[in-house]
């Protein structure tokens, strides 16, 4: 009996010092969160992206492999088969199951319990535009956009080599130099740019997350070109904004300087050429421009399609009449641009086929000709006439809105060599 009672107060012992323990630490915790709830100024703030809390999933980023479809990414996540069937039905006017594009962001995010279930699945079109998937009840989508910040910049630069090579090694965003060749794209030959021309450009630029996601608009810039200054203000007239000269005219032309971006003039209008495949000289009235095969071609004017077909030495082509007296040629076209035909009418700028090497032809290239009442001339010397210009009801207000603009242009001092380069962010 007496055994019995030792052990029923060791026990009774070990259960007291086991209860202190645990009191002991647990104390703290305890402590802690009658602290919590006593102090009203402590906040906790959950992170948010895309509008998600992603503290509370597991995320998977991934890209978009190559042929993968919207419904293959989604069975690899375990969403069930009968959703990914209705797909067509859930995104009908609210997303084009053809825009998933090889090579694009998406972020999966999962609940973090054994399950992993996908909530939300996001798919970026873009730097700026994406596509929220919700799978909490019923599969419902969103379109949306990242914040976009604008940063006013004044650039200049002198030309060493391209206008594309100088904005590269400037560390620009690329797109300037695309956005320039279009406003220019009537007055300046970008073809044949020599070393020591140069420029000045005030422009915004975008940023989303701190990185430049393109160029939002031109203000005002100048290009000399060969010794010649070329002015351009962005103006509204009749609630339409074009850029225009210091003095009003258009800089707009009723022809383009050349009818693609960013290639090389390999042979020029000659009244003797020795032609690479018949080895016979023969006159080439036309102009040859190297570049990678399926860079597309644009309408360097408004126009008709007078011909489109094919011939053994021209290849591909097609001829556009501009008017009772100019008609450009196109030759050598990989293929034709959607909705060519001849009779139907085309814009300047309009593509109208992609760069090839049919016919004639050693390797891809555009060889271009021009007509003038019916006679072949060098397209690179064609002077091409303005339009309207500038209304006279509208001149005087736009001669003093510019004066603002030409003071930027005029608040940097050029620097004489390339590369060094004044850039300024004005916010």
């Amino acid at each position: 009996m007496k055994q019995i009672y030792k052990v029923i107060i060791l026990l009774t012992i070990i259960i007291l010092i086991s209860s202190l323990i645990i009191w002991i630490i647990l104390k703290p915790t305890v402590q802690l969160s009658k602290n919590l709830a006593i102090d009203k100024n402590t906040t906790f703030k959950a992170v948010y992206e895309y509008g998600i809390p992603i503290d509370l999933f597991a995320v998977v980023k991934g890209r978009i492999r190559t042929n993968q479809t919207l419904g293959e990414l989604l069975s690899g996540l375990n969403v069930k088969p009968e959703i990914i069937n209705k797909l067509p039905i859930y995104t009908k006017g609210k997303f084009d199951l053809r825009q998933v594009v090889a090579g694009n962001t998406y972020k999966a995010f999962l609940n973090q319990d054994s399950s992993a279930r996908l909530v939300y699945l996001v798919y970026e079109k873009s730097p700026i535009d994406f596509v929220v998937f919700n799978f909490k009840d019923s599969l419902t989508i969103e379109n949306n956009q990242k914040e976009v910040t604008l940063v006013r910049k004044l650039n200049e630069a002198t030309i060493s080599s391209s206008l594309w090579e100088t904005i590269f090694n400037l560390n620009l965003n690329p797109n300037l130099a695309l956005d320039m060749s279009d406003i220019f794209a009537w007055t300046v030959d970008f073809f044949g740019l020599q070393k020591g021309d140069r420029f000045k450009v005030l422009y915004d630029e975008k940023y989303v997350d701190n990185i430049s996601v393109g160029i939002e608009t031109i203000y005002a810039a100048w290009f000399e070109h060969k010794g010649e200054r070329f002015y351009a203000y962005q103006f509204a007239q009749d609630s339409t904004a074009s850029y225009w000269d210091e003095k009003g005219n258009s800089l707009r032309k009723s022809f383009l300087k050349a009818p693609l971006h960013f290639s090389r003039i390999s042979s020029r209008y000659s009244g003797s050429r020795f032609h690479p495949i018949l080895k016979i000289y023969r006159p080439h009235t036309g102009v040859d421009y190297a570049a990678p095969a399926g860079t597309p071609i644009m309408a360097i004017g408004d126009g008709f399609i007078s011909e489109k077909g094919y011939n053994g030495a021209a290849g591909n082509y097609v001829k556009i009449k501009h008017n009772s007296v100019y008609t450009s040629g196109y030759n050598h076209l990989s293929r034709f641009g959607a909705g060519i035909s001849s009779g139907v009418h085309v814009k300047q700028g309009q593509i109208i086929g992609y760069v090839g090497q049919t016919g004639y032809a050693t390797g891809p290239h555009l060889d271009m000709r021009f007509w003038m009442n019916g006679q072949p001339v060098d397209p690179l010397k064609v002077k091409s006439p303005s339009v309207e210009p500038i209304k006279k009801e509208n001149l005087e207000g736009y001669i003093a809105f510019i004066k603002g603009l030409q003071t930027k242009l005029d608040s940097i001092p050029l620097t004489p060599i390339f590369p060094a380069s004044a850039v300024n962010s004005l916010r």
